[in-house]
């Protein structure tokens, strides 16, 4: 059973995710990836573990462009696959309703080849779905699933086929920064509104450069204006599951959690002692957060943990 994979592209280049994405899709069967986009993303993507051929379409196609691509290849594999983002979310409901399949998303585990756990509820159940069409369409959470190793040389061919879009690209507008991604970062340092300010943030994005983590943020912070969209944790926003997420002023919200279920170790900086993440936490510092986020900061800086 063939399986057809559609890479992330960020910014020109191939996202961490993918590689998981790989990883999942691999044990579904040979992998090919799809990647529209330069031809560096498709070398890069032609150096994941498992991948057996790289497609490459030399432009950045829309949604509606790549739903077209997808179909178009879709009568070679028997599993379409992409990660639940921004990008699955936009292209694969739009490829499923061209090939009148009923997609399966989500999945967090691969129980046999037409068998997958995904969860409901806002993450508070899991169920298990048979998926008996001939041809499956599916998306995966990139953070329940461990990276493929690099090292390989997969081939690369260019694709003839260009699909028209119905949209125009005006721009981008992206947050500049040097810290590690979100959805596939080990360690996560999250604020909340309780942190009162951009200023505050400071706060955090400190810790969180001191342990070489991605910063995240709830959804009220992030609708207060103190973080960027782009660092939202949550049912509506970026799902992940780090070994470590350290929790600063975060009173759990049911939304926020259920972008947090996988998380390894939970830590929390609060001074309510009966908040909802704090009863989850397998560590509670309860206390003023301007208080101990300098203290905290300055300690591990002093043990050498610095990075």
């Amino acid at each position: 059973m063939r399986v057809l994979v559609l890479a992330e592209i960020d910014n020109g280049t191939i996202s961490p995710a993918t590689a998981r994405i790989v990883a999942a899709a691999s044990q579904l069967g040979p992998v090919d990836v799809l990647v529209s986009g330069p031809q560096s993303a498709a070398d890069a993507a032609a150096s994941i573990a498992g991948v057996q051929r790289v497609l490459h379409a030399e432009t950045n196609a829309l949604a509606d462009a790549l739903a077209g691509l997808l179909a178009d290849l879709a009568p070679r594999y028997d599993y379409l696959v992409a990660g639940a983002s921004t990008l699955g979310k936009d292209v694969m409901p739009r490829l499923a309703a061209k090939l009148d399949i009923q997609p399966v998303t989500d999945i967090v585990a691969i129980e046999a080849p037409n068998r997958f756990t995904r969860p409901i509820y806002a993450g508070n159940a899991l169920e298990t779905v048979t998926d008996n069409q001939p041809r499956h369409v599916l998306t995966f959470r990139a953070s329940a699933f461990r990276p493929a190793a690099s090292g390989n040389a997969a081939s690369v061919e260019p694709l003839a086929t260009s699909v028209a879009s119905a949209a125009r690209f005006i721009a981008a507008h992206r947050t500049e920064s040097d810290i590690p991604d979100l959805s596939t970062a080990q360690i996560v340092v999250g604020g909340g509104v309780s942190v009162g300010s951009t200023e505050g943030f400071k706060l955090i994005e400190q810790l969180g450069k001191t342990l070489g983590a991605a910063i995240g943020a709830t959804r009220a912070a992030v609708d207060a204006g103190y973080a960027p969209n782009d660092w939202q944790v949550g049912q509506t926003g970026k799902i992940i599951a780090p070994d470590l997420y350290i929790a600063v002023g975060i009173s759990g919200a049911l939304q926020h959690l259920a972008g947090i279920q996988g998380a390894k170790k939970i830590i929390a900086i609060n001074k309510d002692a009966e908040a909802s993440i704090v009863k989850i936490a397998d560590v509670a510092l309860i206390g003023d957060l301007f208080e101990i986020l300098p203290q905290l900061t300055a300690e591990l800086e002093a043990l050498g943990i610095k990075r």
